[in-house]
């Protein structure tokens, strides 16, 4: 089953909800960065989390995210859009510590305390900005806190990343239910109850759950709900050449000069670890743009 999210209304339209498989994103992250087990599990969460955010955007806005925490693992930054297209990595990708008194592996350990910052651009050089603190370093229970505080709408979450004894990414995924204003309190009431029996939710994608069916638990079956949207979940990064000559550009014309004299410049997107060479001539010929 190949990763997509499903968005949509429950409960006569009371609660907003977003349901998700990534375990495919996810462990291509890993792959790309050489992740090791913990710190896929934080970077994996960030990810899922972020698509999330990404499908509550408008077509052509996107969202950055970046979990400042003063753990080893440094910080987490993410990036998606409302078409599922998502990236992310952390500073140290290679760190893992031993697992915490539950016998799981240990995210709080590795992200520590901070800040999460959220930057949506919508477009026409228009951006918009927010912050909350780390309130657990759990991930879940952050973002939680984060909408509740900085965007003022009651939200349950839910993430989760199982990595194999091969260190690879067997399952993760996520929901985000969201209380509207109109929302009664024996709705709310219904749905913490559920919430608190329900199994994790990468132990729920582990068993072959698809997101309708993570839905259905939720919900207690498909009559309570109605799906708004359903979309594709990728791994995309949105660096090229260009960008990389843009970002060249901006050195100024001394560190340009000073390429120049290197037969070939290499840079290495830290989203993606894709490689851009630059050839002698190719600097040669921003250097002379710039002038």
């Amino acid at each position: 089953m190949k990763d997509y999210l499903i968005r949509g209304l429950a409960f006569n339209d009371e609660i907003r909800f977003f349901v998700t498989k990534t375990t495919d994103l996810v462990e291509e992250i890993r792959k790309r960065h050489n992740a090791y087990p913990t710190a896929i599990a934080a970077t994996g969460r960030v990810a899922t989390v972020t698509t999330m955010m990404g499908a509550m955007l408008k077509s052509g806005d996107r969202i950055d995210v970046a979990v400042r925490g003063d753990g080893p693992i440094g910080t987490i930054y993410a990036s998606s859009d409302e078409l599922g297209e998502t990236t992310a990595y952390a500073k140290n990708m290679q760190v893992h510590i031993p697992s915490n008194s539950q016998g799981k592996l240990d995210v709080k350990g590795v992200v520590g305390g901070g800040n999460i910052t959220v930057v949506r651009d919508l477009g026409l050089n228009e951006k918009y900005t927010t912050t909350s603190p780390i309130v657990s370093g759990e991930i879940a229970e952050d973002f939680t806190y984060y909408f509740a505080a900085s965007e003022q709408v009651p939200s349950a979450v839910s993430l989760g990343v199982l990595v194999d004894t091969d260190n690879s990414v067997i399952a993760a995924g996520g929901f985000i239910l969201q209380v509207l204003p109109q929302a009664t309190d024996a709705t709310i009431t219904k749905l913490e109850k559920v919430i608190s029996n329900i199994k994790p939710i990468s132990t729920l994608i582990h068993e072959g759950k698809t997101p309708e069916e993570i839905a259905d638990i939720l919900f207690e079956g498909e009559e309570n709900y109605r799906i708004l949207r359903k979309n594709d979940v990728v791994f995309k990064c949105t660096c090229s050449k260009e960008r990389y000559a843009d970002a060249l550009v901006t050195l100024g014309r001394e560190e340009l000069e000073s390429l120049s004299q290197e037969e070939s410049t290499e840079l290495v997107c830290a989203f993606c670890k894709e490689k851009y060479h630059f050839t002698k001539e190719e600097i040669t010929e921003l250097l002379e743009n710039l002038k």
